[in-house]
């Protein structure tokens, strides 16, 4: 059984599909992507893993267990962690406020103070800003903080929603290469992205959704030569 299995699920909103069939897997230790345009499905899969929407047919299993009765705040205590698209930090905290958030679960004061530490060595630019309200910040700055508040929970399981959502150029590759690395050190990462290309760039495998369901999937370095993938994401 693979680490995390998402099989045959199906997901409404009211009369609306969702996802349909959706299965996938997610092996320990790898970057898997879920790419696809608007609508395909990508965040209400990531949804669906952090169990705040339900399925209404299929099993998400994690580490073997099967999470359908688990609720949403336990799997954050058991290390399945989201940074959710659009960042949703408190923008009139400072960045230390916002990353000692993530960390209110955790009742080793120690620990969180050792985990923001980590994060500051991670990302210096927040230690700069530390004393600054998350507000101020730039679309980059705050999409690192939105990282290095998930972080603080010490996930084994990372899932992240557009994080190249809105950022120039420079700073997309900033914070792919910040996904790289924190994967490098442990965490498993499955990441919804729109910009194919960064994805590709750091996933060891991937996944198109395309109304609900999975179309393609492989290595990243497969499908980012893909005539397919190339034309409606790439730009070929």
């Amino acid at each position: 059984m693979s680490w995390l299995e998402v099989d045959g699920v199906d997901v409404f909103y009211g009369r609306i599909q969702a996802l349909h069939q959706l299965s996938f897997v997610v092996e320990e230790g790898e970057i898997v992507s879920l790419l696809g345009n608007n609508g395909a499905g990508k965040s209400t899969t990531l949804n669906l893993v952090s169990r705040i929407v339900p399925a209404s047919a299929g099993r998400v299993v994690w580490q073997g267990d099967d999470m359908a009765r688990t609720a949403a705040h336990d799997l954050v205590a058991r290390g399945l962690v989201q940074v959710p698209e659009g960042r949703r930090i408190f923008s009139t905290m400072t960045v230390e406020e916002n990353l000692m958030l993530g960390g209110y679960r955790v009742r080793d004061k120690k620990a969180i103070s050792q985990r923001v530490d980590q994060v500051y060595d991670l990302m210096p630019r927040l230690r700069e800003r530390r004393s600054q309200e998350g507000g101020t910040l730039s679309g980059g700055e705050q999409q690192m903080l939105a990282i290095g508040r998930a972080l603080i929970a010490a996930p084994k399981l990372l899932l992240l929603d557009e994080p190249s959502m809105g950022l120039a150029p420079l700073m997309v590759k900033q914070v792919m290469d910040i996904i790289r690395t924190v994967n490098q050190r442990g965490t498993t990462i499955l990441v919804v992205e729109q910009n194919a290309k960064a994805a590709l760039r750091i996933a060891d495998r991937a996944y198109v959704l395309d109304n609900g369901a999975v179309t393609l999937s492989g290595p990243a370095s497969q499908l980012a030569g893909d005539p397919r993938v190339v034309e409606a994401y790439l730009g070929g």
